[in-house]
């Protein structure tokens, strides 16, 4: 009788292993429950930061952007007007990408961060020729608080993140904070300026000390890229810094080039009266040449080599251009 149940028993207990395939079928099920997601994980890692990159990455490098309000009051800055525009457009349209941490996917992108990081220069540069020079009269009266304000947001970096732990353990403001708030301080002696409780002053001479701390800045630039050349070209044409020096003088040069443009209708009565509407128009030209460079790949070749172009020593030269004419308009204005 014992036997017969031991017999029933092992029956019944084979009939289960079979029903649900055993323990090692049990393993196999977890084992393959998580295939699916390993995999998912692997093309998300694999697709996370090329296709992020493609979706950020923007130079927008427009040279017919208009920056005015409709019905921008009589009296106000159309270049004041453009600053606040283009720190709008980089940071409040577009990311703000210089200072994205690793997790980020934009984190891989050079070229974008080094285009805004040099339109920020020039802004700021130009923010303080508005401060010392343009928002006050002569030098004997006070310094414009909103102006003080939108210059010291634009001198932080562009690369400051929120946190900063080699600085400290609490959160700071970052880059795209501090932008903003210049952008709202230029809006706002803008608008007073449209008002009369601002100064612009539109005089010769304030215009001929700010083309030359500008050009000043140009020359700069073009010390830059002639020590990258004469460090770097002549030997494997492939360079891995060639484009962000390449990138961040464009930025710079495009920033310049929608001051200018605006800083002519600003001082329109002042060309008119040295007779510089032409030498203004030929300056404007070779900046908006200089600022419209957009190679397919910036290439670091030998100046004087026969296959591969040397990109940066191109864009020199019509930094130097931009330079003179810009030297020449203001050697006119001394007269």
């Amino acid at each position: 009788m014992s036997d017969l149940n031991a017999g029933t028993n092992d029956q019944i207990g084979s009939e289960k292993h079979q029903r649900i395939g055993g323990p090692g079928r049990v393993r196999r099920v977890v084992k393959a429950s998580w295939k699916p997601l390993l995999i998912a994980v692997v093309v998300f890692a694999a697709l996370y930061y090329p296709v992020g990159m493609a979706i950020v990455h923007k130079i927008d490098d427009d040279l017919d952007y208009r920056a005015e309000p409709v019905g921008m009051e009589p009296g106000a800055s159309y270049t004041v007007a453009t600053m606040a525009a283009l720190i709008e457009r980089e940071v409040g349209q577009h990311n703000w990408t210089p200072n994205d941490p690793w997790f980020f996917p934009s984190a891989g992108l050079d070229n974008m961060p080094n285009f805004q990081l040099g339109m920020i220069e020039a802004l700021s540069r130009f923010s303080v020729e508005l401060l010392d020079q343009i928002g006050r009269v002569r030098g004997s009266s006070a310094a414009d608080e909103n102006l003080n304000r939108a210059v010291g947001h634009l001198k932080i970096s562009g690369t400051k993140w929120a946190w900063d732990f080699s600085v400290s353990w609490l959160p700071a403001t970052p880059a795209e904070s501090e932008y903003m708030a210049a952008r709202r301080e230029l809006m706002l002696y803008n608008e007073r300026l449209a008002g009369g409780s601002a100064v612009f002053d539109r005089r010769a001479d304030n215009l001929q000390a700010t083309i030359e701390r500008v050009a000043n800045d140009l020359g700069s630039a073009s010390q830059a890229i002639d020590d990258h050349v004469r460090e770097h070209a002549g030997g494997w044409w492939f360079d891995y810094q060639v484009d962000d020096e390449f990138y961040r003088i464009k930025g710079k040069a495009y920033a310049y080039y929608m001051i200018f443009r605006d800083l002519g209708r600003d001082y329109e009565a002042v060309l008119a009266e040295r007779n510089l509407n032409r030498p203004w128009n030929d300056m404007l030209s070779v900046m908006r040449t200089l600022a419209g460079l957009d190679p397919l790949m910036v290439m670091n070749g030998s100046p004087d080599g026969f296959i591969f172009p040397s990109h940066l020593t191109s864009q020199g030269f019509y930094l130097l251009r931009a330079r003179t004419k810009l030297k020449e308009i203001s050697n006119i204005l001394l007269k």
